[in-house]
């Protein structure tokens, strides 16, 4: 397992610290991050908008 700093911080540009600074929750600064994804908005369907259908003909 490496030790702090010798690997570089996710926030800043320096080596981590060790502050933990990158896993307090964005929406909660209570909270540690649980990876729950509510504040990268993410939802459970997914739209895909298609403008046309090209079929190639030489393939028939």
């Amino acid at each position: 397992m490496k030790e702090f700093g010798e690997k570089d911080c996710v926030l800043y540009d320096r080596k981590c610290i060790g502050c933990m600074e990158c896993e307090i929750c964005d929406l909660d600064p209570n909270k540690i991050c649980d990876n729950c994804g509510k504040c990268l908005d993410i939802r459970d369907d997914a739209v895909i908008k298609i403008d046309k259908i090209i079929i190639d003909q030489d393939k028939n």
